[in-house]
């Protein structure tokens, strides 16, 4: 009997995709979701009635508008802009792939900053574009090497093309000092992306700095504080020659009619969640006090809406923080951020279980040790 498929029938893939290994979010089942920095708390329901009512007057044997004109033009005015300034995304990660596609390539250099992002280096290689690292400095709560980053893209025998600078960075939490941005900004004329998909948390950002830098392009996303992760929707602020140069990389129709009227009425309605992202602030604040309370615990500080911290035994920890219902991210096979674990905050009493299961599994670490 004929096997199918045929051993002989598939070509190998692409040698770049050797050592790659596929994003895992760790999407599994729990009680208590913290592990991918999402907003706790859904849209509410009368936000919720107002989406149904704009999907019901979508017509859906039509493609949608390619460019999402509508919702580009409200972001545009609200963030003080021209149309030509802003695209939209099928989340920030086609838009960070359009980065490598626009701006990498065969001899082309990404200055990487790790530990971040790690869809950063997976673009950079996926499009064989050269990657220079220059670690970020642990004893200094992960604070960027503003010196060796300087050093590396000044001068006119620098061969970087881009780079990404995540403001508040994931999963380390702090933000890019903004003189340092401006400085890099001004030392070269490489591309630099801000991605500020967590800065409605940190309270800052780079838009006012948009008119005089061509060269900087910010990076912004519906998912997290606008609670909108499962609908996909991410959008760019930057020059019009810049933006030009993504519309030529990127693919027709990426972002569906029924997210673009999700994404028209969340953006319409934005104030109504700001009362949440200062309570997602203050439980974070003091997550964070509450960490530093516990013997074996070390947090560092944040920026987002998350807390990092490392602790004895990362990985039975968190399988015993998994066991009693809680996921957190666990970051102690990344480089760098061996014995680390991540915390997304969470509601109230999300942050409270959490920690009562993070003593637990100390406990039975130190148990297991003696």
């Amino acid at each position: 009997m004929a096997r199918w498929p045929p051993v002989s029938s598939v070509r190998n893939p692409s040698l770049k995709l050797q050592g790659l290994t596929p994003y895992d979010p760790k999407y599994l089942p729990a009680d208590s979701y913290m592990s991918a920095n999402e907003n706790p708390q859904d849209v509410s329901e009368e936000l919720r009635r107002k989406i149904e009512s704009a999907i019901r007057a979508v017509p859906l044997n039509r493609y949608p508008d390619p460019l999402a004109t509508e919702l580009r033009e409200m972001i545009a005015d609200a963030n003080g802009l021209e149309r030509d300034q802003v695209l939209i995304g099928n989340g920030g990660d086609e838009l960070l792939f359009n980065t490598a596609l626009a701006w990498g390539g065969v001899g082309r250099t990404f200055l990487n900053m790790p530990p971040t992002f790690s869809v950063y280096e997976a673009n950079a290689r996926l499009t064989d574009t050269d990657i220079l690292s220059i670690p970020r400095i642990k004893e200094r709560d992960f604070a960027i090497d503003e010196e060796a980053v300087l050093e590396a893209v000044s001068g006119p025998d620098s061969q970087v093309d881009f780079t990404i600078i995540a403001s508040p960075n994931n999963p380390t939490g702090l933000r890019a000092p903004q003189g340092f941005l401006l400085e890099l900004l001004d030392a070269t004329d490489a591309l630099v992306m801000v991605d500020e998909a967590y800065f409605e948390f940190s309270r800052e950002t780079m838009r006012p700095y948009l008119d005089s830098h061509e060269n900087l392009i910010i990076l912004r996303t519906f998912s997290k504080a606008f609670s909108l992760a499962g609908v996909r929707l991410g959008y760019l602020l930057g020059s019009p020659d810049v933006i030009r140069q993504y519309l030529k990389v990127r693919q027709p129709y990426s972002v569906d009619a029924v997210s673009q009227a999700i994404g028209r009425v969340v953006f319409a309605n934005r104030a109504g969640f700001e009362p949440g992202i200062d309570a997602i602030i203050s439980e974070r604040d003091r997550l964070f006090k509450e960490l530093q309370g516990i013997n074996g615990v070390k947090p560092y500080p944040s920026h987002a809406n998350w807390v990092l911290f490392s602790v004895p035994e990362a990985e039975a920890v968190w399988q015993s923080l998994y066991d009693q219902g809680v996921l957190v991210r666990d970051l102690s096979g990344t480089p760098g951020l061996e014995g680390m674990l991540r915390v997304t905050v969470g509601l109230p009493e999300q942050n409270d279980s959490f920690l009562h299961a993070l003593k637990a599994a100390l406990e039975g670490v130190r148990e297991d040790g003696r």
